[in-house]
């Protein structure tokens, strides 16, 4: 029977492995948005004569959209592999961030939901940008954009949420 049990802790301990092609999939995705990324900067710097200034501000927050989703993956990547999978081993001249290590779960949720809110701001605020001007015969507010706001609202009330949640919850852990 103690065969069983340890055959099974340690079946368990190993499936935390699982996780690892999930990282390499998403450093795939961080892959195409480099690739993306240098696609739109080249593409901006061979229209830039004839862009306007309203049409190259929405090419820089998409620009800053992908980076911060690219943040994100690289945070996620980082600390989820670090937390969940095995201690990165960094050796000789190879780098660390400094804030390796000290993310665990609750961290990384609520960097995520601020990255959330912080790429639907960009979103919100090309879509203001875009939207077509109004006359005197058209409500203020359209559809799209108020269920863009809505979206955005709830977003930021639930990355509120987490972090009193996060503070209530691991204040006695952080304090000790």
């Amino acid at each position: 029977m103690k065969f069983i049990e340890m055959l099974l802790e340690r079946t368990i301990l190993l499936s935390r492995w699982l996780l690892a092609p999930l990282y390499l999939a998403l450093i795939a995705v961080l892959i195409l948005f480099t690739v993306k990324a240098v696609q739109e900067a080249v593409h901006l710097f061979q229209i830039i004569l004839g862009v306007s200034e309203t049409d190259l501000v929405l090419s820089v927050l998409g620009l800053i959209d992908m980076v911060l989703v690219a943040n994100l993956l690289v945070m996620v990547i980082l600390s989820s592999y670090e937390t969940f999978v095995s201690a990165l081993d960094t050796t000789g001249d190879q780098e660390k961030p400094s804030w390796l290590g000290k993310i665990d779960a609750a961290t990384i949720k609520i960097k995520l939901a601020v990255a959330i809110v912080a790429i639907s701001s960009i979103h919100l605020l090309k879509a203001f940008m875009t939207a077509p001007p109004q006359n005197g015969d058209q409500p203020l507010w359209n559809n799209h954009l108020f269920w863009l706001v809505v979206i955005h609202l709830t977003f930021v009330v639930s990355a509120l949420g987490m972090a009193v949640v996060d503070r209530i919850a691991f204040a006695q852990h952080r304090s000790h």
